[in-house]
């Protein structure tokens, strides 16, 4: 649960890691960095959210590399946020005293979030300050394959062998003669560390406070334009701040989480490269960002898709943060992985996955570009028109799905919803740019096929829409989406009876839910997973829709207090024991939390949701 003081609680770790939840995140719109209860940076990729990471310890904590500044003797620790920023603190206490280190990725002076360039002074910010006192404060750098160090420019040069294209120095405010050190301090002493990637600043003042204040000056301008009046407010600001984080923001682009590899579950093998677009987590992220304030972050995404569509000459499911390809899965057998849960994986062998929703989101993409005063070119539209016209035939043929099965291809319901939401995307643009020659044919093809769903997925027996169309199946969270797509309305009379069977079939427990049931819904992979957080809170969004306010509040409530301390949230939990699983933090996850916040306040307002 999002604690804006937390109390401080023991540092524990499991099989030499730290829980998932036990780490902050922190970013300049260009890269993230998550740094541990410890006092450890353990992901950390350089210069890039796809790059190589220069710190994975958390993927391996013997080899994979860290930057930590912690008191020996660490007993017990907190974090939280500066407030309405993207700066943290970590305060740890030792045997005889307590350290403050506040970490950040820093911001240009005066930087606007809300404009499409970099921010990023490519530099990492980490200041200790003793609050209480004595502490023996050790620093120590090391990243992943080593590095040597040599005194230049007022610090230290690091040479890292496996990253020789980067010219990394660290400079501080006390001399340094090595990447370990330990520092006697006492009340009120201070040291400050930046750790710089770019060019050196070697004839800049070192003025590590002001760097801190003018990073959470510009987050906090950013955040001057949030706007919500609704439950979890709180939180709903740290989600906010979160999908900025995971943010290429001179490219628009999204992760859909700034991590690789992380394992759903502990000793399976699901582990997947998430540092890349996912063009449905795009148009997600622009229903949640606009309702709460950030258009311009909407437009951004938007445009990003489109470009993106354009240049690629078909769609994709998911691009690299410059809209290329996504680099080939390699596994990484050098990384034990996080908690021993091989393999390690860079790169995402789903990326060419023929996965039919991809119409429908690129459609309701530029539906939503027009909406919000943009304008298509007359190629783009040629390229847009012919999706809608493939998107008539492509749902009759298998494809892996919206969960990116690797078993052999189905006809899937929610593909084929999707190829519904083409069609009626590409009516709606036809209509509004006043060319009638083919508008006529996608709007009765898209109801045609809204009548096949609703007919063909029916199965009496089970009283609910199942997962195909091609007959047999089981039962799929991704139906309870049919609504929020304007598929299906929530209170259909099948959509109501298959959101009853999902929350009673795919329960995993206290409001949380399964995407499916492995044995009716083979994927092809070894093993079970966890209850994956974002159906959770669309099944928030169908009791909504179907007049059951209360129950869905009740539902919203419990989903947010699973939140960490600091306000995040994963892809997946462990029904069993509430920890965290997947990669960390999830966009999808706190779109979650932004989408169903937005829909209950209006609910609430009498409203539309």
């Amino acid at each position: 649960m999002l604690d804006l003081d937390p109390p401080f609680r023991p540092v524990r770790r499991r099989d030499g890691y730290l829980p998932l939840e036990d780490h902050g995140l922190i970013g300049d719109g260009t890269t993230a960095a998550l740094v541990g209860l410890d006092g450890s940076v353990g992901w950390m990729c350089l210069p890039r959210f796809g790059s190589e990471p220069l710190f994975c310890g958390l993927l391996d904590h013997a080899r994979g590399g860290h930057f930590t500044v912690a008191p020996e003797g660490l007993t017990e620790a907190r974090q939280r946020y500066e407030a309405d920023s993207g700066v943290l603190t970590t305060e740890m206490r030792g045997p005889s005293g307590l350290v403050r280190v506040t970490d950040a990725l820093v911001l240009r002076s005066g930087a606007d979030l809300t404009d499409d360039v970099a921010q990023s002074r490519a530099e990492l910010v980490r200041s200790a300050v003793v609050l209480d006192g004595e502490v023996r404060l050790r620093v120590e750098l090391e990243p992943r394959g080593g590095a040597t160090a040599r005194a230049r420019f007022s610090g230290l040069e690091v040479q890292a062998p496996r990253r020789p294209d980067l010219q990394l120095h660290l400079r501080s405010n006390r001399p340094l003669d090595s990447l370990r050190s330990t520092h006697e301090l006492r009340r009120g002493d201070r040291l400050d560390l930046v750790l710089s990637w770019g060019r050196f600043h070697r004839h800049h003042r070192f003025d590590a406070e002001a760097m801190l204040r003018g990073t959470v000056d510009a987050w906090r301008r950013w955040m001057a334009g949030f706007r919500y009046d609704g439950p979890q407010e709180q939180l709903v600001r740290r989600s906010a701040i979160t999908l900025k984080l995971c943010d290429d923001w001179a490219n628009g682009s999204l992760v859909a989480a700034p991590t690789s590899s992380l394992p759903a579950p502990i000793g399976g093998v699901r582990n997947w490269d998430y540092r890349y677009t996912w063009i449905r987590d795009a148009a997600y992220a622009v229903f949640a960002m606009r309702r709460i304030g950030f258009g311009g972050e909407a437009d951004a995404f938007l445009g990003w898709v489109l470009d993106a569509f354009e240049r690629s000459g078909r769609p994709r499911i998911m691009y690299d943060l410059d809209g290329r390809p996504v680099p080939d899965e390699v596994e990484d057998a050098e990384l034990e992985g996080y908690r021993r849960s091989a393999p390690v994986r860079w790169g995402n062998g789903a990326a060419d996955q023929r996965q039919h929703d991809v119409y429908g989101e690129v459609l309701d993409c530029a539906d939503q570009w027009l909406r919000a005063g943009g304008r298509l070119e007359p190629a783009l539209w040629a390229g847009l028109s012919g999706l809608a016209d493939a998107a008539e035939t492509a749902w009759t043929q298998p494809d892996q799905g919206i969960w990116e099965v690797r078993s052999e291809g189905r006809v899937f319901t929610y593909s084929a919803a999707m190829c519904q939401v083409a069609l009626d995307r590409a009516a709606v643009i036809g209509e509004r740019l006043g060319l009638p020659e083919k508008t006529a044919g996608w709007r009765a093809s898209a109801e045609r096929l809204r009548a096949l769903i609703l007919e063909q997925s029916w199965d009496e027996d089970a009283r609910t829409l199942s997962e195909h169309l091609d007959g047999g199946g089981g039962l799929d969270a991704s139906l309870l989406a049919l609504p929020l797509r304007q598929v299906v309305p929530a209170d259909h009379p099948r959509m109501v009876a298959t959101t009853a069977a999902v929350a009673d079939r795919l329960s995993a427990g206290d409001g949380l839910l399964y995407r499916y049931l492995h044995d009716d819904s083979p994927d092809g992979l070894p093993g079970d997973e966890g209850a994956f957080v974002l159906c959770s809170f669309w099944l928030v969004d169908n009791l909504i829709g179907q007049g059951r306010t209360d129950e869905a509040a009740r539902l919203y409530d419990s989903l947010c207090d699973r939140a960490s301390p600091l306000g995040l949230l994963s892809e997946q939990i462990d029904p069993s024991t509430g920890a965290f699983m997947g990669n960390f933090p999830q966009a999808f996850s706190h779109i979650g939390v932004i989408a169903s916040g937005v829909n209950l306040a209006r609910a609430r307002a009498g409203g539309r949701s």
